[in-house]
């Protein structure tokens, strides 16, 4: 049950494209500003992750330019942004990215998922 006050309202949000294949790209994860500061955002992400993970997928990636420690925080690395828009080629984000020129200014992330385990890659 909800607590009054409550009813309907988001804390935080996670989105996540699984192309059914060996690679996911993290859309985003967002926290309503009052709940900030409680790692559910870090939950969020840990819980798309090892949902890709069970899902048999083997890589995550992402676009991020202001938000790089968060995601290195949970395993990310730099990634080469051309090799991302090959892996992902067929998203709405690449696609949109790749013809107006915008992939030339974004920072690419990527991170190995532990599928072998069900769940994420612990960081190193």
């Amino acid at each position: 049950m909800a607590a009054a006050g409550r009813v309907g309202r988001s804390r935080g949000q996670h989105g996540l494209r699984d192309l059914g294949g060996d690679d996911v790209i993290v859309r985003s994860v967002a926290v309503a500003v009052g709940a900030r500061g409680a790692r559910l955002g870090t939950r969020l992400a840990e819980h798309a992750l090892e949902r890709a993970a069970a899902g048999g997928a083997r890589r995550a990636w992402l676009f991020s330019r202001r938000s790089g420690p968060f995601w290195q925080g949970l395993g990310f690395e730099p990634a080469d942004r051309d090799e991302l828009a090959v892996a992902l080629a067929t998203t709405q984000q690449v696609r949109l990215f790749v013809s107006t020129g915008q992939i030339a200014r974004e920072i690419a992330w990527r991170r190995e998922l532990d599928t072998a385990g069900g769940g994420a890659a612990a960081p190193a």
